[in-house]
């Protein structure tokens, strides 16, 4: 039976095992002296710059001098959002985080005149911008853009200052889930389990144990049920909120306007989840089967997809250990990259341990100036060096953009954004297949890039998106819906996929619930679409196509640039449907490699069996002859 995980206080683990956040601010003094200067340095920016807009000159020192002052509240952010996500019981960290926020609130205000006056401008005037200091390319384009959208100088204040109020439906999900949802213990053939949000989702859905597994899934289930009214009115006001800027802002649909801002087509978002829905649903299918199958399951449940098809095979790895593993799979990208994300370990970047009140999940961000950090469980096995390495694609990619762009155009499209990471995991996977020599090992390598990268990817976060487009569509129609509407789409969206080879145990239905994606626009079909460029590109580079290294860290290079064109640097072609198919085609094979191997293995097994079994009947015979033997004489 697995060992259920005791979450040790914030105040009780190691030091080295979080992040160090004296990088930004060497104390809280120095923090708070900064919402100070940054309060100052925005209000001089406005006396020296509102109404001196008039020349070339002066808005470029104003567009450099902006870029300043968001750098400052970059490092403010973030020293204030990441203790509040690696405790949300700390109160004296959710104090500072909403101080800051107004703050922040207040200096964006206070700037917004600047962008308000260039949306003004015709576009032969803001040529002039770019023509003066070329590393405003992406800017101005931004601004073009953006003109489309503009409301006027006194609407788009006034959004402006709403935008903490908008933005509540999101920390309403979030307090509901983290700091109020309350789970109580479970009982499995007569003992009883602890639980909560973070248990369930970390520990017990990977349970190897059926029983305990099920069994955590339907209190789980049971408990998220409870709160399933609240929080689908949160939803209903955060998606309302988008229907209605969309119909400020002249969009006919919500999908067009938040499409927009990614710089993606329609079609472009539909076939990134037609195709998955219609051609990887049979190849998972397969998959899925086949861990049952080897698992020696009755049926396989909804509560039993996230299981391991070798729970037995453990690599059990230090964190040391996970250094050189990625040190050793990234270096196919030369020392240059390896050398950037390698500081991680050493400058404490990266929290690792694990602690009450700390955010479920991963994720990377970049203190602008200074350096990402990570938020992540480390639980010493061969699994999370998967998400290590995910992270760290991401922080890869952050730290070569910034070098490479201007600070407020150094983030790539949402489209793209989840490309780099998930390439790094890739990575990860191709170096275990060519040092690895035994079949369990191979298989695992397989399966592991099958459960961690794709299904992560490709498929939870599509099956998200699937179940979202329902949403927006009743939103686009001037419908509203409930709790029971939104665990209806979900379970229609699952059965479509997963067809009859998975049984959806009540409780299913209700995975709305479990992510906050859905108040991040339309984010989830992009794990995805970025996973799509990333495999085609990473084929490129296993293949050994000549310049494929260097296009994918070209493409790593850059900014806010349109995703068609960004797509074209790493190699690839995302204005057709042939990446996406060749990436199902890769699982496709990968899946058939993994059932061989397991009817290599399944063979290897049966033949040491059947050697031994002869073996002991012929030690078996032996002595029987010899005992004959001694009888006779």
């Amino acid at each position: 039976m697995a060992t259920i995980p005791t979450f040790p206080k914030r105040s009780e683990i190691a030091k080295e095992t979080t992040w160090d956040l004296t990088a930004l601010f060497p104390t809280v003094a120095d923090f708070e002296a900064a919402l100070v200067e940054v309060t100052e340095q925005a209000d001089n920016f406005q006396k020296q710059y509102k109404d001196q807009l008039n020349d070339p000159k002066t808005m470029v020192e104003a567009i450099q001098a902006m870029g300043e002052i968001f750098k400052r509240v970059s490092r403010i952010s973030h020293y204030a959002f990441l203790p509040v996500e690696a405790n949300r019981n700390d109160r004296d960290a959710m104090l500072r985080l909403q101080e800051a926020d107004n703050v922040i609130q207040a200096v964006m205000e206070t700037t917004a005149f600047l962008e308000n006056t260039l949306m003004e401008k015709d576009d032969p005037e803001l040529d002039q911008l770019e023509e003066m200091d070329a590393t405003l390319h992406d800017y101005v384009r931004r601004m073009k853009r953006e003109k489309q959208l503009y409301l006027g100088k006194d609407v788009e204040m006034a959004l402006q200052r709403m935008r903490p109020s908008l933005g509540q439906p999101q920390e309403i999900y979030n307090q509901a889930k983290l700091a109020d949802m309350t789970f109580p213990n479970f009982t499995v053939d007569g003992v009883d389990y602890p639980l909560s949000f973070v248990l369930y989702e970390d520990f017990y859905a990977y349970h190897p144990d059926t029983a305990v597994r099920r069994g955590a899934f339907d209190q789980f289930s049971k408990t998220l049920a409870q709160y399933q009214h609240t929080v689908a009115q949160a939803y209903y006001a955060h998606v309302t909120r988008e229907k209605a800027e969309a119909n400020l802002r002249g969009f006919d649909s919500v999908f067009d306007y938040l499409l927009f801002d990614q710089d993606v087509t329609r079609e472009m978002y539909d076939r990134q989840i037609d195709v998955i829905m219609q051609d990887l649903a049979p190849v998972m299918q397969k998959y899925i089967t086949h861990l049952k199958e080897e698992n020696c399951l009755d049926k396989m449940t909804y509560a039993d997809l996230k299981i391991d098809l070798d729970p037995e095979y453990s690599q059990p790895i230090t964190w040391e250990d996970a250094e050189d593993y990625v040190r050793e799979a990234a270096s196919v990208l030369g020392e240059d990259y390896v050398e950037k994300i390698i500081p991680a370990f050493s400058e404490q970047w990266i929290d690792y341990a694990k602690n009450e009140g700390k955010s479920t999940g991963g994720f990377a961000t970049m203190a602008a100036g200074v350096h990402p950090y990570i938020l992540m469980n480390f639980n010493g096995q061969l699994s999370d060096v998967y998400t290590l390495i995910h992270e760290l694609g991401h922080a890869g990619q952050m730290i070569t953009a910034e070098q490479n762009n201007f600070y407020l155009t150094d983030t790539p499209s949402l489209y793209l954004v989840e490309s780099q990471s998930t390439f790094n995991e890739l990575l990860m996977a191709g170096y275990l297949k060519r040092t690895q020599e035994d079949d369990r090992t191979q298989r695992f390598a397989r399966a592991q890039m099958i459960t961690n990268t794709y299904f992560h990817n490709f498929i939870t976060h599509l099956l998200e998106a699937a179940y979202q487009r329902e949403v927006y569509r009743l939103v686009d129609g001037g419908k509203g819906f409930t709790a029971e509407t939104l665990s209806q789409i979900t379970h229609d969206v699952f059965h479509q996929f997963w067809g009859d080879a998975v049984e959806l145990n009540p409780g299913s239905e209700l995975t709305w619930m479990r992510q906050p994606h859905y108040y991040m626009g339309l984010y989830s079909y992009t794990y995805s679409a970025g996973l799509t460029i990333a495999t085609q590109s990473y084929l490129n580079v296993a293949d050994e196509r000549p310049g494929a290294v260097d296009d994918w860290l070209n493409y790593l290079k850059l900014g806010s640039k349109p995703v068609v064109d960004a797509a074209k640097v790493a190699g690839v072609d995302v204005t057709t449907d042939q990446p996406l198919k060749h990436t199902i085609n890769y699982l496709d094979q990968t899946v058939d490699e993994i059932i061989a191997y397991s009817h290599a293995l399944a063979k290897a097994h049966s033949e040491v069996n059947t050697y031994v079994t002869e073996q002991a009947k012929t030690k078996e015979t032996v002595k029987v002859e010899r005992h004959q033997e001694q009888s006779e004489h």
